[in-house]
C-alpha cells in the first residue's frame, strides 16, 4: 500500500517538491559556508520524494546549534519550501482523491521549515507514530 501511495504521491507533487528541495541544495551548496544547509535540503528532497512508510524524529543530541542553523534555513530556504507545500497542499486538497494528499503535505511543512536536529528513519527502525503514512 506504501508503495502504492508513494507513487502516486510523486505523479501528484512529490516530483515538483523534490525538484524544489533539489534547486535548494545546490544554491546552499555555491555558497560554500552553507554546505550544511545544503547537505540538509538533499536529504529532505528524498524524503519529500518518497514519503510514505518513512517518518520524522528529531535528534536526542540536537540542541542550541541546530536551533540556530534553523533559524538560518528558514531566512535562505526554509520559508520558500513552506509555502511551496502551502500551496502544493491546497493544489491537492481541491480534489477528493488529493486530499490525503494534501494533508501530507501539510504535515511536511514542519521539517521544512526546521530540518536541523531532525532524522527521517523508516517506520520499522522506530516505535513513534508515522508522520506521514
Amino acid at each position: 500500500m506504501r508503495t502504492l501511495l508513494n507513487v502516486i504521491w510523486v505523479v501528484l507533487s512529490g516530483f515538483w517538491l523534490f525538484l524544489g528541495y533539489v534547486a535548494a541544495g545546490i544554491l546552499l551548496c555555491i555558497l560554500i559556508v552553507t554546505i550544511p544547509w545544503g547537505v540538509a535540503s538533499f536529504r529532505i528532497a528524498v524524503y519529500a520524494l518518497w514519503p510514505f512508510g518513512r517518518t520524522v524524529v528529531s535528534k536526542p543530541t540536537a540542541g542550541v546549534g541546530s536551533f540556530l542553523g534553523n533559524v538560518v534555513w528558514v531566512i535562505l530556504a526554509g520559508i520558500w519550501l513552506a509555502i511551496a507545500h502551502v500551496v502544493t497542499g491546497l493544489a491537492l486538497c481541491v480534489t477528493i482523491i488529493g486530499i490525503p494528499f494534501g494533508i501530507a503535505n501539510f504535515k511536511m511543512i514542519p521539517i521544512s521549515l526546521a530540518p536541523l536536529g531532525k532524522q527521517i528513519v523508516r517506520l520499522d527502525e522506530t516505535d513513534q507514530p508515522a508522520l506521514i503514512g
